[in-house]
């Protein structure tokens, strides 16, 4: 089997992969490098191609999924108050133009990020 060949990748893990490369190319990533993390990812959470066969599974691991989003979080918190605060608002003006509302999740962990920034 040829270097990067995505044969022994289960269809949730391309799955997995191409979502995750989705949300890089959103932040900006070039469209290789997001693909060269997306996959470096999924072989970090699943232990790479998943083969056939009994007993020859492992845990999946959603550490390095944490790892980026706390990353990511601590870059924004790094952010003046003030381009925060704008951003805020303009995204409150999006969602009351697009009728959505925030998730409860989303909600908790905007909470949670607030007090951590706070503390700092």
């Amino acid at each position: 089997m040829p270097r990067g060949d995505k044969a022994s990748y289960t269809s949730k893990q391309k799955r997995q992969a191409e979502h995750i490369e989705e949300g890089y190319e959103k932040r900006g990533v070039p469209s290789d490098e997001a693909e060269r993390r997306a996959w470096a990812t999924v072989n970090k959470e699943t232990g790479g191609g998943k083969k056939s066969g009994s007993g020859r599974g492992k845990k999946v691991s959603k550490a390095p999924s944490r790892k980026g989003a706390k990353k990511g979080g601590a870059s924004s918190a790094a952010r003046p108050k003030a381009a925060r605060s704008k951003s805020a608002k303009k995204a409150a003006a999006t969602r009351k133009r697009t009728g959505t509302k925030k998730s409860s999740a989303k909600k908790s962990a905007a909470r949670k990020s607030t007090r951590a920034a706070a503390r700092k």
